[in-house]
């Protein structure tokens, strides 16, 4: 049993940030609750600008991704998306890849002239069921989470400076 208590979440504001959220059209039913909780979450905290921008699937997230933080004007980007496994290699070698991209261009942004934080909301679910109770929005929604994330990121990469 840990004696650590957990880090209370900061309380931030999204005042005069902007964000994209770019969301796959892939297991769409899924991800329109994950862009919804996303959207809200932003919006609720002042963010001045929320941006959706589309792509088919979870594997093109990267590039899209990619391509709206060199063309500026965001704080912060947030990927969604939905992986279920299926019976096939397929949804490894995806959820593999699209974390990869992800991440080597949150690694890019962060160390870029104008930091732009990137937050990975892709869910890998092992079925429709759980991927449910993930985007729900009166349960777990990591749409959300991931939104949160990204603000704080932002905030953070801001607080270091140039």
């Amino acid at each position: 049993m840990s004696t650590h208590s957990p880090t209370p979440e900061p309380t931030l504001s999204a005042k005069g940030l902007r964000f994209a959220l770019c969301a796959a059209r892939w297991n769409g039913e899924f991800v329109e609750q994950l862009l919804a909780g996303a959207r809200t979450a932003l919006q609720e905290r002042g963010a001045e600008e929320v941006r959706v921008h589309r792509c088919s699937g979870a594997f093109e997230l990267g590039p899209l991704a990619a391509r709206v933080a060199r063309a500026g004007g965001v704080d912060g980007i947030v990927a969604l998306g939905c992986l279920i496994r299926g019976d096939t290699d397929h949804y490894a070698l995806l959820a593999s890849e699209v974390m990869r991209a992800l991440g080597m261009l949150a690694l890019e942004c962060a160390t870029s002239p104008r930091a732009v934080a990137v937050a990975f909301g892709v869910l890998t679910c092992e079925n429709p069921e759980q991927a449910q109770e993930r985007a729900d929005p009166r349960r777990q929604n990591k749409g959300a989470e991931a939104a949160l994330a990204c603000l704080e990121q932002a905030h953070a990469l801001q607080a270091v400076g140039p």
